[in-house]
């Protein structure tokens, strides 16, 4: 899926979190992966005026669930089987970037990894490795 297409199949089934007045938007998709953005505000942050770990958390997942739709096309039922995740440092307020790959795509398995960091930023101030069960396809 290009990244208009996966923008707007996000829009349909993911509206919580894409579209008009949502918090996520693809910023960027190509043969490497996928590029999400949250546009962090004060319901994201926490004390101390950082992004919250929860925030950096889903935007790390969303982007996994991004970079499979983008391989394999719409399958809504894919879920999360593992996720781990390293804070490296704490991020500014302000939007974040997801650059999420795919390491292995299987049959019934995908394992990504998720770069996260500010905007403009060189330095990341987050990791994650995510494991999706891919539901079986219809022959």
């Amino acid at each position: 899926m290009d990244a208009g297409r996966l923008q707007a199949y996000l829009v349909a089934e993911f509206p919580q979190a894409f579209g008009s007045g949502r918090p996520h938007e693809i910023a960027g998709v190509d043969g490497e992966g996928v590029v999400l953005r949250l546009l962090a505000d004060d319901d994201h942050l926490r004390p101390g005026g950082t992004v919250s770990g929860p925030a950096m958390m889903g935007l790390a997942d969303i982007a996994a669930y991004a970079v499979i739709l983008a391989a394999i096309g719409p399958v809504p039922l894919a879920v999360t089987t593992n996720f781990s995740i390293n804070f490296l440092r704490r991020p500014a307020p302000g939007p974040l970037l997801a650059e999420a790959s795919l390491i292995k795509l299987g049959q019934r398995l995908a394992v990504c990894e998720v770069a996260l960091r500010g905007e403009g930023e060189e330095e990341l101030c987050a990791h994650a490795v995510t494991t999706y069960s891919i539901p079986p396809r219809a022959i």
